[in-house]
């Protein structure tokens, strides 16, 4: 007998194995004055009462001694129930644990000042509801965070140190971090999650934050809030991930300065978010500059909310294994992303464009546009769509990238302008490069399984090439 699941998954598969997807027609008008100027209306930034709520009179003290951890909560409640402002950290040192932001609340750190993180687990208790590497739990709190709130900012020229380096690396269990995997790692409660998310179990279940479990809080997670703006700070030595909005609508970083090169120390990872400005920041990190997610396996299949609607524009990116990166814990799928106008060069930096994706996580990702990107040299693929990573072809959910537009990028050298590929089964769709120049690229492109590829006006290594 067959089921209605056996027929969907033939039409998506086919007798062969191989995915078949309808001729997708993705119309005639330009994404760049239809999408894009859309994208950009809806995108504005909170706006806040002009009454600032020192955290001095709340009980700060300078100096990087003294707990302030209750002092800037409380500056941030009296702010909150008084209908918002700027809780202001003013110019000095100031050691803190985890910071709950609220409603109409503006974190203003200003020029000259640092908020120096804890380097104790205590200080990230209790417990909060959020996510770690795209998959829901109970964990310490992010060391600033925000759950289910409104009109939301962290602003100023200050800087926010996670002292990652001093106490949270090492949980990594990587000896380069100051770590040794027989006595501190967080491997065996990320098998644990893993094993949690695999069997579906609630997240009311899924409790995690004791001394033991090493799993590094991220640094910034506004969690299910609306109108959200980070601008203007410095963050330095993040635990994990640095700037991580989830399950957010309206957000706008720009301006941050990010410079840490910890274990994955991802700088901004918009996770199944929708209507999402990255302008102006400076990237320097130890993992994806840039990277777009929507949830792991189970779990992102489960909440079911891909991130959409995405712009980063104007951006530098150094060292990082991804500068523009969408992927990998990507199972809730990403559509309508456009990155223009943006700088991108080292050596130390993997990839320019970058799709991580595979038969576990099967996200569908389309509709990314791409335009007059600059990029020095990278030490990989200045192009990179995978299928490969991690887990590969070992999985039962088709990967799919389809729709992605590149236009007027140029680069000085690489290992290999495009390394492109797909499964047997789940081919890549739709790539075009145009007016796109390469300079002296070490290696041959690769492309395997990819259908409708489209160059025009493609030169490498001063060649104008009709295939790669």
């Amino acid at each position: 007998m067959t089921t209605r699941r056996d027929f969907v998954k033939t039409l998506l598969i086919g007798s062969a194995g191989l995915a078949i997807l309808p001729q997708i027609s993705y119309g005639q008008s330009d994404p760049w004055a239809t999408e894009y100027k859309q994208i950009l209306t809806r995108i504005v930034p909170p706006k806040f009462k002009k009454k600032d709520y020192s955290i001095l009179k709340y009980g700060a003290k300078a100096g990087g001694e003294v707990d302030c951890r209750a002092a800037i909560n409380k500056a941030i409640d009296a702010c909150n129930k008084a209908g918002g402002g700027r809780v202001v950290v003013p110019a000095g040192v100031f050691l803190t644990g985890a910071i709950r932001l609220k409603s109409n609340v503006n974190l203003h750190v200003s020029k000259g000042a640092t908020l120096k993180f804890a380097t104790n687990h205590e200080a990230y208790l209790p417990v909060v509801h959020t996510r770690w590497e795209g998959m829901e739990l109970m964990h310490l709190s992010p060391l600033i965070y925000a759950y289910e709130q409104t009109n939301i900012a962290i602003t100023g020229e200050g800087t926010l140190d996670g002292q990652g380096k001093s106490f949270f690396w090492k949980w990594h269990g990587n000896p380069r971090y100051g770590g040794d995997p027989n006595v501190i790692s967080q491997r065996d409660a990320r098998a644990k999650l893993y094993e949690y998310m695999d069997r579906n179990a609630p997240v009311a279940e899924r409790v995690f934050g004791g001394e033991k479990d090493y799993l590094r809080p991220q640094f910034i997670q506004p969690y299910k809030c609306k109108n959200v703006l980070i601008e203007g700070v410095k963050i330095i030595d993040s635990p994990m991930w640095e700037v991580h909005p989830v399950l957010c609508e309206n957000v706008t970083v720009r301006n941050v300065h990010i410079a840490t090169h910890g274990p994955n120390n991802d700088g901004c990872d918009p996770e199944s978010c929708k209507d999402v400005l990255i302008d102006s920041c400076y990237f320097d990190t130890g993992d994806d500059c840039i990277a777009i997610k929507s949830g792991r396996n189970n779990d992102g299949r489960r909440l079911n909310t891909p991130t959409e609607n995405v712009i980063i524009r104007n951006c530098t990116m150094k060292d990082g294994h991804g500068g523009i990166t969408v992927g990998s814990e990507i199972s809730g799928g990403v559509r309508n992303v456009f990155a223009h106008d943006n700088k991108l060069d080292s050596p130390d930096l993997w990839t320019a464009i970058r799709f991580k994706n595979n038969a576990s996580r099967g996200g569908k990702l389309e509709n990314f546009y791409y335009k007059n990107n600059t990029i020095g040299t990278v030490s990989r693929a200045v192009i990179e769509i995978d299928f490969n990573y991690e887990e590969g072809a070992k999985g039962a959910y088709i990967p799919l990238v389809r729709n992605v537009q590149i236009d007027g990028l140029t680069c000085g050298s690489g290992n290999r302008a495009v390394d492109l590929q797909g499964l047997d089964n789940a081919p890549i769709y739709d790539v075009s490069l145009k007016n796109c120049t390469f300079g002296a690229m070490k290696n041959p492109s690769i492309m395997k399984n990819v259908q409708g590829i489209k160059l025009s006006n493609v030169k490498i290594g001063g060649n104008l090439v009709e295939i790669l």
